[in-house]
């Protein structure tokens, strides 16, 4: 299959789309970003990659780094992570207040907002300071991109701290249920950390490998998570990776994937590669809105689908 010709012409149909949806703009320092860029990158197991737009320039990955956080805590707590976070998918906003009160302060899946602060606060206990715990979150997205110098954007840190309330508000209303177990601000503060990590589409796509083939890396042959584990990652994923517009998704392009709202999706097809997708502007539901359409001309062309 010839996968360059095929994102080359993925890029040329996506074009019109470029100008639809907003970008972030609740978070200043994402507003700030040209918003009509775009890339797209596939990594294959063999090392090969293939790659279209500005695939080399970093982005802030935002609530991709939940995909991370949780493979992580998965391989600590294992069973035990279910205690305190659920599975299912929310059908609700991706950082709503009204359901985890209602469900008492237990978040219903990892990459809901107050799921992944929930995370956060458990890779905290585990790791004993915020800066052991973002020191193993960034070695762990380094060792699956297999790219040392991936780091995070303070500016884009700060700017989240100075208008992250609502997110301060869930981690609050958790702590008053016992479901944060440290510092509100401590936990908030290195959740706002790990989502401002800035990668590339090709170094998210590499990133990926490991989730397409079983926790294990084809390349490095290093194992990150057990089989079973990556199951689970990569049902969470199909389920729960794009919010409430998660069947949405599963509908029109039909492959595990996590959005972040820097614009970034990533998706992986099982035993064959990982793919990351990059457009700033997002639609209704805080998605990438050229990076969804993009993701199904993709299938859609290569016939490359979990159904």
């Amino acid at each position: 299959m010839d996968y360059q010709k095929i994102l080359d012409e993925i890029a040329a149909e996506i074009e019109p789309t470029i100008g639809k949806g907003k970008v972030a703009d609740y978070i200043p320092a994402l507003a700030e970003v040209d918003p009509d860029q775009f890339a797209m990158s596939i990594t294959l197991f063999d090392g090969r990659s293939f790659h279209t737009g500005v695939s080399d320039r970093r982005f802030s990955i935002q609530s991709i780094s939940k995909l991370f956080t949780f493979t992580q805590a998965l391989g600590i707590y294992s069973r035990g992570l279910y205690e305190r976070v659920g599975v299912e998918p929310s059908g609700n906003p991706f950082n709503s207040l009204v359901q985890l009160e209602y469900e008492s302060g237990k978040p219903r899946n990892p990459f809901i907002n107050a799921g992944a602060i929930v995370i956060t606060d458990m890779l905290l206990s585990h790791y004993g300071s915020a800066e052991n715990c973002y020191r193993e979150i960034e070695a762990f997205v380094r060792d699956t991109s297999d790219d040392w110098s991936v780091s995070f954007d303070p500016v884009v840190w700060e700017s989240e701290q100075e208008h992250g309330h609502r997110n301060t508000a869930l981690a609050n209303l958790m702590k008053s249920f016992g479901n944060i177990r440290g510092d509100v601000e401590e936990v908030v503060r290195s959740y706002f950390k790990h989502c401002s990590i800035e990668m590339s589409t090709r170094e998210l796509s590499r990133s990926m490998l490991f989730l397409a083939n079983h926790g294990t890396d084809p390349i490095t042959q290093r194992q990150f998570v057990t089989t079973a584990q990556a199951k689970r990652v990569n049902a969470v994923m199909l389920t729960c990776g794009h919010y409430d517009a998660s069947g949405e998704f599963a509908f029109h392009v039909g492959l595990p994937g996590k959005s972040g709202v820097g614009g970034g999706i990533v998706a992986v097809v099982p035993k064959v590669m990982g793919i990351a997708v990059y457009s700033p502007r997002l639609n209704s539901w805080g998605n990438s809105y050229s990076g969804t359409k993009a993701l199904e001309l993709f299938t859609t062309k290569t016939g490359l689908s979990i159904f």
